[in-house]
């Protein structure tokens, strides 16, 4: 493997499992010096084989924390390279009558939220370091359209990918890059009891039956999307957002309901 972020310092929020682990150790694996933040006790246990990778237990959608999961990583490796905003929660598949505001609202403060403090303190870093960087968002293709999850969730991660476009224009001249990855379904913690429940019924195969490539994803798939719009082979992507899905957001096909304010998902 090559060791293309040999003696980079990166941070990595929501790391302690799925996607956001995957990416740490696929970052350490290629020569980065690793910053993986989460807010429960199990990111210690996650990382601590991996002698390139510093845990760090924090809040991605307390500014407070944010602030000292950036500047961890500079004490730690002299400066902050690379920052992957990881960190979300799904609200669950709950309709849209049965949402209550304070769902919205936590749900919005880790997925969006946490995402705009992670570009605010990475890029305040970087630009205070003198030099230019990578930051990445975790959107989803949820974001994009109707029908891959529940209407905060949505909501929060098409508010993601408007960050990103947002924050590019604002970082202009800066050589900081900003760019979103948008997966479809991914074998996650969050995903976990849908894949548990169609084995145990012996229809794994109709898990990802809705994408062309007739499966489910898995961590490091999107965590190597990740780390391709982190490097310098993606030096020119600026301000996209990334589909990594299967081909799931072709088209987006899902069950209508039957009644006004029966759930689908």
């Amino acid at each position: 493997m090559s060791l293309r972020f040999a003696g980079k310092s990166v941070l990595v929020t929501g790391a302690a499992g799925g996607i956001g682990l995957a990416t740490a150790r696929l970052f350490a694996a290629e020569g980065a010096r690793v910053v993986a933040a989460d807010i429960g006790d199990a990111i210690v246990e996650a990382v601590a084989q991996d002698p390139a990778i510093t845990p760090f237990r924090g809040d991605a959608g307390s500014e407070e924390d944010v602030a000292a999961m950036i500047a961890t990583a500079v004490r730690q490796h002299g400066t902050i390279d690379i920052v992957v905003a990881n960190a979300g929660i799904s609200g669950g598949m709950t309709g849209l009558f049965d949402q209550r505001p304070e769902d919205w609202t936590a749900i919005l403060r880790v997925n969006l939220v946490g995402s705009f403090l992670a570009v605010k303190h990475g890029a305040k870093a970087m630009l205070d370091a003198g030099h230019g960087g990578a930051i990445v968002c975790l959107a989803s293709v949820a974001g994009l359209r109707a029908g891959a999850g529940g209407p905060a969730y949505s909501a929060s991660k098409a508010g993601v990918i408007n960050l990103v476009q947002t924050a590019v224009q604002q970082l202009t001249g800066t050589g900081i890059r900003v760019n979103a990855v948008c997966p479809g379904l991914i074998e996650t913690g969050m995903t976990q009891t849908l894949f548990d429940a169609a084995r145990a019924k012996g229809r794994e195969d109709m898990i990802g039956q809705f994408n062309p490539s007739q499966r489910g994803g898995q961590p490091v798939e999107i965590a190597r999307a990740i780390a391709f719009l982190a490097s310098d082979e993606a030096s020119y992507v600026n301000g996209h957002a990334l589909v990594v899905d299967g081909g799931l957001s072709t088209s987006h096909p899902f069950p209508r309901p039957r009644r006004l304010g029966e759930t689908t998902f």
